[in-house]
């Protein structure tokens, strides 16, 4: 199949989602900040702001200045990566194949869908009408390559159709910022005369490989087409559904009750091992005569215990007709919500070990696996990390001390914790990201240092600084430095425990 291309363009999307809660700023100037290194720099701008003279990187004490009635609004780090990352998911009921590209925009594969919009142009207009009900401002274009689709969306007329092997000759005139390079390629362009897309694709090859970047040579290949590229697809949410044809048509309240315990052990499964529990379902018949019956319920509390779930779908089962038989059943979780597990209610009300079902618990699975080991820690009386538990001797053993809860401490902690690399700005700063097990991890949030000093009627040795650190998939860590900073090359950085 012949491949193409959609690009979408929000020029101004961090503005146009603020104004759509914020409608009485619509006419004003805005701008977007986050601090760097000591100053609030802009990030993202309306129009409005553009117009006048406002355009990230500017410093906001200097864009005050200059438009002392701007509208600032304090951004967050990768709010606009999660704001287009949701447009592009919501994109997907036009391509199964939806991609974010690395400088805020969106690429869709269109290839054989457009038809079922009545061609391209058509399919281009959908989007750009219902992206515009949502308040979003866009640019669209399409091609038969991801760099051309990409240059026309930026700098082409809107809503642009480049005919298929037809990029160079209607791109030719954009400026070779359209080409995806690099700041020092665009900066060398234009001091050898080169201007326009046109005036690069006339040089030679070879000649370009030894003036320019490779990065040159492969983005000119992969806009006329000459180099294939690849893009990654965002993957979209799943459904909590689960479907149950039937080999022979049901026509019984019985066989009908078994079909719903099935659904429901497969369903609650997985929900189950995703912490939560559903708050209204809905089964839906689909019977051998073309037409659909459904019935719904709903909880109280989100739940995922089968046979309370299958208890009320059972009061329902009078209202299905199923009429010459049901061939398919489908169910669906309509709304669901954080669940508490059944383990964490043998906790509840301080009784801990007292509780006699979680000795009970214990003896089952001590009964069935001899071999499997199991503790009870307490806590003991030492600020040092590795000291500050001991095993119990018995299961009634009373603890001296209460647990600390003063300072957040990990629920998994390692022994002894494992040495990871670090980069870290300045002295008493949290790492900006770490390397552990081969796998490097971004900090979005930390707090500290906490320092803890050795016991030194035990042991010499130096102090512990430690941080408490989110990553960007949410995992918390608990890291410290060993003594003072001595720089990045020579401070030793440890992991030493997990947050839950």
């Amino acid at each position: 199949m012949h491949k193409r291309y959609a690009a979408i363009w929000l020029p101004y999307l961090l503005a146009d989602w603020y104004i759509r809660k914020n409608k009485n700023v619509a006419n004003q100037p805005i701008a977007f900040v986050l601090p760097e290194k000591g100053r609030m720099v802009i990030t993202a701008v309306n129009s409005i702001a553009e117009k006048m003279g406002i355009a990230p990187p500017m410093v906001l004490a200097d864009a005050k200045a200059a438009l002392p009635e701007l509208h600032v609004v304090n951004d967050k780090v990768l709010r606009s990566y999660k704001l287009l990352k949701a447009i592009g998911i919501w994109c997907l009921k036009f391509t199964p194949t939806v991609a974010m590209d690395a400088r805020g925009g969106l690429l869709l594969d269109m290839s054989g869908c457009s038809h079922l919009w009545g061609g391209e142009i058509n399919y281009i207009e959908t989007i750009s009408v219902q992206l515009h009900q949502k308040g979003y401002q866009t640019r669209l274009s399409c091609a038969d390559t991801i760099g051309a689709a990409w240059a026309a969306s930026r700098y082409g007329p809107d809503k642009i159709i480049v005919p298929d092997q037809n990029q160079l000759a209607m791109l030719a005139s954009l400026p070779v910022e359209a080409l995806r390079l690099d700041e020092d390629d665009i900066l060398r362009l234009y001091k050898l005369g080169f201007r326009t897309v046109g005036s690069v694709a006339t040089v030679s090859s070879a000649l370009l490989k030894r003036r320019f970047s490779a990065g040159l040579l492969h983005r000119l290949e992969q806009f006329l087409g000459k180099r294939e590229e690849h893009i990654e697809p965002l993957e979209g949410i799943a459904p909590y559904a689960e479907r149950l044809p039937c080999l022979e048509p049901i026509r019984t309240d019985k066989g009908i009750e078994v079909a719903i315990l099935k659904l429901l052990e497969m369903l609650c499964k997985r929900l189950t091992n995703e912490g939560k529990g559903l708050r209204k379902a809905r089964l839906s018949c689909y019977r051998v005569d073309g037409k659909k019956v459904f019935v719904e319920i709903g909880t109280n509390r989100a739940s995922a215990h089968v046979p309370h779930l299958s208890g009320l779908f059972s009061q329902k089962i009078a209202q299905i007709e199923p009429a010459l038989g049901i061939e398919l059943f489908l169910l669906e979780a309509l709304v669901v919500d954080e669940a508490a597990s059944s383990q964490e209610t043998l906790w509840r009300e301080g009784l801990g070990v007292s509780n006699t079902a979680i000795i009970e618990l214990l003896d089952r699975i001590k009964g069935r696996d001899r071999s499997c080991l199991i503790n009870r820690y307490v806590p003991d009386q030492h600020h040092w990390p590795e000291r500050s538990i001991k095993s119990a001797t018995s299961f009634a053993e009373k603890p001296s001390m209460e647990w600390p809860l003063d300072r957040p401490r990990p629920t998994r902690l390692l022994h002894p914790p494992q040495r990871i690399e670090v980069t870290a700005p300045i002295p008493d700063y949290p790492p900006m990201l770490f390397r552990y097990a081969n796998e490097v991890h971004h900090i979005k949030k930390a707090d500290g240092p906490e320092r803890i000093e050795r016991e030194w009627w035990l042991e010499n040795g130096e102090h512990r600084d430690y941080y408490y650190v989110e990553d960007e998939s949410g995992n918390r860590y608990w890291l410290f430095r060993l003594g003072h900073y001595r720089g990045d090359r020579t401070s030793e950085w440890y992991l030493h425990g997990f947050f839950a």
